[in-house]
């Protein structure tokens, strides 16, 4: 019957998936020349970044109403990082490439050197976010430092440094890269543990983006580093914290939660974001990783998909398994909260990759965890492995590329006759806002195209990582001398009415230093009990408070301030009761 079921699916969804792949065909087939020469027009020196240095990545052209006429490190990374995987598969192997792939490390070695107001090259200073587009220090008030760059930075030069060791250029990468990419790596296995914005530049807590590619970059520098003779020891040993810390993300309401302040649900792109860049095929479904097929990603996608079916006009009326716009955050308020072309092809993206390890596997499992993912396209699949072979592995993947699909054409019809694509597009009615020609959106279109067509980026050796039974919370310094950590779950009974949500703050880093505004969440999936795991130093005394946030305004548990011991090892669960 089972059997019968899945075919039955497969057939009804036939005639559609052919109408949404047509259509992803046809966009991506234009579009792609499109993006390639958008994204490269806004490198300088030319093009669309005039004024900017040789291999400068301008965030946009526009200069007022957004001001995006400088050069971040994360999208410059994230953009050559793209460049660099054509270049490397084999994708495109031009001469002008080759020449941007050069100006990129000659300008990056430059930035570096840059002072500015997070320090220098040797006191934080790569930590800055942006700069000038003419190799001068930004100086106007920001959010920062952001920890993500120096890490996005090391993990695309890394790929660079593999190939060209594939091409015996040994001398190059000894004398130059490898100089570009230690600093960076000394810098995240430093400051992996210390406050950072956000990617989006407005939450300074933990993040998980931040804390998933520092973690690659440290994985990949470490084996470099073993290649060419240099000592490792330090980045293996940071990464299997960093790797430790990651866990603590996952929230058991089936999603990630993107940071540990803001006050927000913790549903966000950056999870999305993270997936699809920590991206590592030879680690098959590991969840370990967030791997895009793994059931936590897998999970996490649909929680996140979820939360913009309803606030955005442009949603109204698709069917709850269909593909729609997605945001940032569903509490976004820039430039009024609109979907972005980039992260709704980051969806895509996570499918299409999710696709590639089902089909080189040759199976899927359906797990507890990914079971309300699968069940979007068939009510009735049973949690379990589903061979290739099988009409349920054809139903599900199918139903999975169309959705996939499905992404790219809700991009594809908010995207202007002449292609371009700015940074969001409108929630009412799809016209583009905010900054014109975003690099990021032509960067999040390339790379896109190359995972709906298979492409299978190098391997960063994801695969087969285990947590460590212990976590060190310190960084530098190898890693030796910092506390462990004890899973800690809260549980408070608080009964609230519709929109009020309760928070944990509290004496310590973890609970974010009795800060109201960057108190964390907690979910009520066994309300009126709200839950949340947090990981908080051994042996240690911890102070802490539940708060209500409600329309804007906060409520404070009554004094005392409630107190826990956290054990040396193992986990612990504490059950409180508003008062």
């Amino acid at each position: 019957m089972a059997r019968f079921s899945a075919f039955l699916a497969l057939f009804a969804l036939c005639g559609h998936v052919l109408s949404q792949s047509s259509t992803a065909d046809q966009y991506l087939a234009q579009e792609s020349p499109i993006a390639k020469a958008n994204l490269l027009a806004n490198i300088g020196p030319g093009g669309k970044a005039e004024g900017a240095g040789d291999g400068v990545v301008i965030a946009s052209p526009s200069k007022t109403d957004p001001p995006y006429f400088f050069t971040w490190t994360r999208d410059t990374s994230l953009v050559f990082g793209a460049i660099i995987d054509q270049f490397t598969l084999g994708l495109d192997q031009s001469a002008n490439l080759r020449t941007q792939i050069d100006n990129f490390i000659t300008s990056q070695a430059r930035i570096q050197q840059i002072s500015n107001p997070s320090g220098t090259i040797t006191t934080g200073g790569l930590g800055e976010p942006k700069f000038e587009v003419d190799f001068q220090a930004f100086t106007g008030a920001w959010g920062r430092p952001q920890r993500d760059g120096p890490a996005l930075r090391a993990s695309a030069m890394t790929v660079w440094a593999n190939f060209l060791l594939s091409q015996n250029n040994v001398t190059f990468v000894q004398n130059t890269l490898w100089p570009i990419i230690q600093r960076d790596l000394d810098y995240v296995a430093q400051n992996w543990n210390q406050t950072t914005f956000d990617l989006w530049e407005e939450v300074s807590s933990s993040s998980f983006f931040t804390t998933a590619v520092q973690h690659r970059s440290l994985r990949q520098g470490a084996t470099l580093a073993t290649k060419i003779g240099q000592t490792a020891t330090t980045y293996s040993t940071q990464a299997d914290n960093l790797l430790c810390f990651l866990q603590s993300y996952w929230n058991t309401a089936g999603y990630v939660t993107a940071n540990t302040g803001g006050g927000r649900s913790g549903k966000d792109a950056n999870t999305v974001l993270a997936s699809i860049h920590t991206f590592d095929a030879a680690a098959g479904c590991d969840s370990v990783t967030f791997q895009p097929c793994s059931d936590r990603a897998l999970s996490n996608l649909v929680n996140y998909v979820n939360a913009f079916r309803s606030i955005y006009g442009i949603n109204s009326g698709i069917a709850a398994n269909q593909a729609v716009a997605t945001g940032r955050y569903p509490e976004d308020s820039y430039f009024g909260g609109n979907p972005w072309y980039l992260t709704t092809l980051a969806v895509a993206e996570q499918l299409y990759d999710a696709l590639i390890v089902w089909n080189q596997q040759g199976s899927l499992d359906v797990t507890s965890t990914s079971l309300a993912f699968f069940r979007q396209f068939d009510s009735s699949v049973a949690t379990g492995t589903y061979a290739s072979t099988s009409a349920e592995f054809t139903s599900l993947t199918t139903a999975v590329k169309n959705f996939a699909d499905g992404f790219v054409n809700v991009v594809a019809k908010f995207t202007p006759s002449n292609g371009g694509l700015s940074e969001q597009y409108s929630k009412s009615d799809g016209t583009p806002v905010s900054a014109v020609d975003l690099t990021w959106s032509y960067a999040a279109t390339l790379t896109a195209i190359d995972a709906r067509q298979g492409v299978t980026p190098a391997s960063w050796g994801a695969r087969g990582l285990t947590v460590p039974t212990q976590c060190q919370r310190s960084a530098g310094g190898g890693g030796g001398g910092g506390a462990g950590t004890v899973a800690v779950t809260f549980n408070v009974h608080a009964e609230t009415v519709f929109g009020e949500n309760i928070f944990l703050t509290g004496s310590v880093n973890e609970l974010q230093n009795w800060s109201p505004d960057n108190a964390l969440a907690l979910n009520a999936d066994n309300y009126p009990t709200w839950s949340i795991t947090v990981n908080l130093p051994a042996s240690t005394q911890v102070e802490y408070k539940y708060i209500r946030k409600f329309n804007g305004a906060i409520t404070w548990e009554s004094d005392p301030n409630n107190v826990i011991n956290v054990p040396a090892s193992g986990t612990f669960t504490e059950n409180d009761t508003w008062r």
